[in-house]
């Protein structure tokens, strides 16, 4: 019998069915409280915000701004966005489809440990540097493998070990500064394990004592030095 191997693009729909499917109404309740209490005091809502990784857009959908993007290479990312969100099929390493300094944030979740390697993390920073406007936002949130230790790697798709100190030295390596760093931030996954009831969401956002238990994910805010 004849093998055929998966495109990559294909494989990543896979993944996302795997891991997601089922748990969409779950998931985006979790990231409405996440945008409305939490995130939306990085975004103004006359801005311009690009979802890097967007995967099925919990985050892109929900958040308040003038003008929203969606980055993934995933081919059914484009199926889950909602109406005016513009989606760019693409791989994030190569040059992004947006003029220099005509972003105001650029987001990111659980998305850089996917990538192939270091050098696809500063093209990709390098990328996102050269789109934002000067004193724009990069908001990266990922898995912090110093507290998640060896369960980082359950996940076949995860290439590049995170630490909040790491991040923080390629981004400013690659011309950010760091406005905040929160080395214990949110839980690790929503794709395994149990499923708290939204309403502990809120409180565990208004509880950052909560953070230094059971946090295991990072937040980083940076911004774009330079002119």
């Amino acid at each position: 019998m004849r093998m055929v191997e998966a495109s990559p693009d294909n494989q990543l729909s896979e993944e996302y069915q795997l891991r997601f499917a089922g748990n969409e109404d779950y998931r985006l309740r979790v990231w409405r409280i996440l945008c409305e209490r939490f995130f939306n005091r990085y975004i103004q809502p006359q801005q311009e915000v690009l979802d890097l990784g967007a995967g099925w857009g919990e985050f892109i959908n929900q958040i308040v701004a003038a003008k929203k993007y969606a980055m993934d290479r995933n081919p059914d990312t484009g199926n889950h966005l909602a109406a005016g969100v513009q989606f760019f099929h693409q791989d994030c390493t190569t040059t992004w489809p947006l003029k220099e300094h005509s972003l105001d944030v650029v987001f990111t979740s659980n998305f850089l440990e996917h990538l192939p390697g270091k050098p696809a993390i500063q093209q990709t920073l390098a990328e996102a540097r050269r789109c934002l406007k000067p004193g724009g936002r990069l908001l990266c949130l990922g898995p912090n493998i110093r507290y998640v230790g060896g369960a980082y790697w359950d996940f076949w798709d995860h290439h590049v070990p995170l630490t909040d100190a790491s991040l923080a030295d390629i981004l400013q390596l690659s011309g950010f500064e760091i406005e905040q760093s929160i080395a214990r931030f949110l839980p690790y996954s929503m794709s395994t394990g149990r499923r708290a009831p939204v309403f502990l969401v809120s409180v565990y956002l208004r509880l950052p004592l909560l953070w230094r238990v059971f946090g295991k994910q990072f937040l980083l805010v940076a911004r774009r030095a330079g002119a």
